[in-house]
């Protein structure tokens, strides 16, 4: 994975959200963070956006509308091509299923249980 330049937050919580990104400059990040709290947003903006710039998405999995699970297969094909692009699970869940079926989905490429941390988040920026 290249070092990202941008990370996607895609999150109902809206506390979470804010921790998070608190948790992504603590470690040093300067770059841009964008926030999603639904996945047919998030899904919009992966399709309009190029993809061109090293990116990592953090993706909960107990969201209305879409979960997790749904945006990542729908994500899929917009990822497709993209190795820049590294899509993650960043869940309270700790539920071997739900990590069991993560694995399943070539598109997530990890699985994070929150809290987020900025240690973390410094591995995935020394990696480069």
């Amino acid at each position: 994975m290249a070092t990202p330049a941008r990370f996607i937050l895609i999150d109902d919580s809206d506390a979470d959200n804010v921790f998070h990104e608190i948790m992504i400059r603590r470690a040093g990040f300067t770059g841009e963070v964008r926030i999603f709290d639904n996945g047919v947003d998030a899904l919009k903006f992966l399709r309009d956006d190029p993809l061109a710039q090293p990116t990592c998405i953090f993706l909960d999995i107990n969201m209305p509308v879409l979960d997790g699970f749904e945006v990542a297969q729908q994500a899929t094909r917009l990822l497709e091509g993209k190795p820049a692009t590294v899509l993650l699970m960043l869940t309270s869940s700790d539920a071997p299923q739900d990590r069991q079926r993560a694995a399943e989905l070539p598109v997530i490429q990890g699985y994070v249980t929150k809290p987020l941390t900025a240690d973390v988040v410094r591995q995935m920026l020394r990696v480069g």
